[in-house]
């Protein structure tokens, strides 16, 4: 995606690409963004980054579902809600 090398190479040298700096920099990015802003950038994505997209969502929403719900409870639990907007 092209937001991706876009945001990468203008923040790259000014941020230590831990997991804080990058949700920082993704809630400031889409803080900006607009419904139709992110419309486009979906409608704009070529087939393998669309399930890309699609495929994180399921994934990062299925973990806090089934930690929400106490499911393997010997494992590290995963309850990093995040809400945007």
């Amino acid at each position: 995606m092209k937001i991706i090398d876009d945001l990468y190479e203008l923040y790259r040298n000014k941020l230590t690409g831990d997991e804080e700096d990058i949700d920082l920099l993704a809630f400031a990015f889409l803080e900006e963004m607009t419904r139709e802003d992110l419309i486009k950038m979906i409608q704009d994505l070529n087939d393998q980054e669309l399930y890309n997209l699609v495929g994180i969502y399921l994934i990062e929403s299925l973990k806090g579902k089934f930690a929400q719900e106490e499911y393997g409870q010997g494992r590290a639990s995963y309850n990093k809600q995040r809400h945007l907007h």
